[in-house]
């Protein structure tokens, strides 16, 4: 159901080159994005956790100009150089920003695109939850999982979907959560902004049918990143298990490559979301029941 954001550092007021010493040196690297065969990819929460991963698998193929953001400075520059150097035909470059403050979203759209001048792909990877009983949750903390999970991801889209559709091409990847199909005991804000994202990614789709970009929703379960230890709760439960990172960036790939329009990881999750649909009195019974 989670994925990670990594804990707030020092907010970015100037982007961060990967493998660069200057600004200059980081908008030379930048410019080699505009060469025809390199596509660019936004990766959000990318400083650890799935959209550290999501950047790897990305940079494995070649061919791409990544552009990571996160709120940890020191991670996601780690992410970055690594990956910078990692292979000729991949570059990378870190703008370090918390997306819980305001105008964040604007800032980083307009980094890559005075940088850079195009996203061929976002993927929306940044999110943080809240564990335990609503009544005891502080009201800023639900504000900061709406502005992480639902309001800078719709932000985002709004201010980079123009240039995709004009361009008629271009793919938008949500990294949702089971929890926002079903609901999840003592997480009820997280699932409520799930749930958001979730029908975000499908009322979009219906509005793009035909202008060449795609909306993608990849629904992870339970997987092993910081996320719990971040939320203040560890995982309890033996089922399911947590899955590694890397096999939801494995969706991600597959959600671009294949042009899905919903993934989840792992699969079998997508059967709890049809019984609460066929029969959602019986699955209410089970889930007081099993949790």
């Amino acid at each position: 159901m989670p994925h990670d954001s990594s804990p707030t550092g020092s907010e970015a007021t100037v982007p961060v080159g990967a493998s660069a010493g200057t600004d200059t040196e980081a908008h030379s690297r930048l410019a080699d994005a505009s060469a025809p065969k390199t596509s660019v990819a936004l990766v959000t929460g990318a400083s650890s956790g799935i959209g550290a991963a999501v950047a790897r698998r990305l940079a494995a193929e070649g061919n791409w100009h990544l552009v990571l953001n996160g709120r940890d400075r020191t991670r996601l520059e780690r992410v970055a150089l690594d990956l910078d150097q990692s292979a000729d035909d991949t570059s990378a470059a870190a703008f370090p920003t918390d997306l819980a403050k305001p105008g964040a979203d604007r800032r980083l759209a307009e980094y890559v695109m005075d940088t850079v001048g195009r996203v061929d792909l976002l993927v929306a990877g940044a999110g943080i939850g809240w564990a335990g009983p609503f009544d005891t949750m502080p009201p800023r903390a639900i504000d900061e999982v709406f502005s992480v999970d639902v309001l800078a991801p719709l932000h985002l889209v709004r201010l980079l979907l123009p240039g995709m559709v004009s361009r008629g091409s271009g793919r938008v990847v949500l990294i949702g959560s089971v929890a926002g199909s079903l609901g999840v005991r003592g997480e009820a804000v997280y699932s409520a902004a799930k749930a958001a994202l979730g029908t975000f990614a499908e009322a979009l789709r219906y509005e793009l049918r035909g202008t060449g970009v795609g909306i993608s929703h990849v629904v992870p379960g339970v997987v092993d990143t910081p996320f719990f230890e971040r939320r203040g709760a560890p995982y309890a439960r033996s089922r399911p298990r947590p899955v590694p990172a890397e096999r939801v960036a494995e969706a991600v790939w597959q959600a671009v490559t294949r042009d899905r329009d919903e993934v989840y990881v792992p699969g079998w999750l997508r059967l709890p979301g049809l019984l609460h649909g066929a029969a959602p009195a019986l699955y209410r019974r089970l889930a007081a029941r099993f949790g």
